[in-house]
């Protein structure tokens, strides 16, 4: 039962080893085998290959953090004491003093941030062409808000 469109020196093989087939590749092989490039050791006299990252990672250091840190919880005590333990008629104007400090801390952590490509959550990256969607600013605005009038209230009422 075989192909009545095949002839029978075709099925048995004959065929296929007298026809040869296409050389795509130099001529001019020794032993079959041409070489592709250099050896590894030639192109590469000093040693191993190494690879470096050309870009360094963006992100925020110790000594980027530190000052941001320290500043941040000096102020916080700051605002917080005077607010917990009544200092008397100096009391508010230290507690300002510390949320203003507290507030430049934050501002400044911001930056450090903005500058390594982070970026608030529901805002896009910087650079990248998009615009903020108002209903996030919108909200950061208002969360800000309510904390800096909770802050100027609370000091207003130690006097």
């Amino acid at each position: 039962m075989s192909d009545p469109g095949l002839s029978d020196d075709r099925l048995s093989g004959d065929r296929l080893s007298e026809d040869p087939l296409a050389d795509d590749g130099p001529d001019d092989t020794v032993g079959g085998v041409t070489a592709d490039g250099p050896a590894p050791e030639e192109m590469y006299p000093s040693g191993p290959e190494v690879e470096v990252e050309l870009r360094p990672q963006r992100r925020l250091r110790i000594w980027q953090l530190a000052p941001i840190v320290g500043l941040a919880a000096v102020g916080s005590l700051m605002f917080a004491f005077p607010l917990a333990f009544d200092f008397g008629d100096s009391g508010a104007v230290i507690a300002m003093l510390g949320l203003l400090i507290c507030s430049c801390a934050a501002g400044w952590g911001m930056m450090a941030a903005r500058r390594v490509g982070y970026t608030w959550p529901g805002l896009p990256p910087r650079g990248s062409g998009r615009r903020p969607d108002w209903r996030v600013v919108l909200g950061y605005v208002l969360l800000v808000a309510v904390v800096v009038v909770l802050a100027v209230w609370r000091v207003a009422r130690l006097r």
